[in-house]
């Protein structure tokens, strides 16, 4: 998860910087909303030995979570919200709604391998921010 939310905050950041990169170098693509769903699709596929309609289900989840959490954070970017936490604040709560989408589809065996991978650290995480930010 961490790298799946480093890629999408880069991918946020190439998008906002772009105006500014001039003509001194050749910008590098960021990967797209269906490129970044699908690669996590076949990782947590390899990584849970998903079936072909739960991958299709993954897949499908992460391309229209990406793209609203894409379009909330780049609308925060343009109206120069310069405070952190309000990027942080979008994308726990579209990580919560992507875990919410998760349970649904994986097996009880296949959720526990998922939290196991890391999920239930991240889950923690947001979890000890929200009640911060409630306080």
């Amino acid at each position: 998860m961490r790298k799946l939310l480093y890629i999408v905050c880069s991918a946020v950041t190439a998008v906002t910087m772009l105006p500014f990169s001039g003509n001194a170098q050749q910008p590098q693509e960021p990967p797209t909303v269906t490129e970044m769903a699908a690669e996590e699709a076949e990782r947590l596929e390899r990584l849970l030995d998903l079936e072909y309609w739960q991958v299709f289900y993954v897949d499908s989840t992460l391309q229209h979570d990406f793209q609203a959490m894409r379009d909330e954070l780049i609308a925060l970017s343009e109206a120069k919200v310069s405070n952190s936490s309000m990027y942080v604040s979008v994308q726990d709560k579209w990580m919560e709604k992507i875990d919410s989408s998760y349970r649904k589809y994986f097996t009880d065996e296949q959720w526990k391998a998922y939290l196991k991978s890391g999920a239930a650290k991240q889950q923690k995480a947001r979890e000890k921010r929200k009640a911060k930010a409630n306080k």
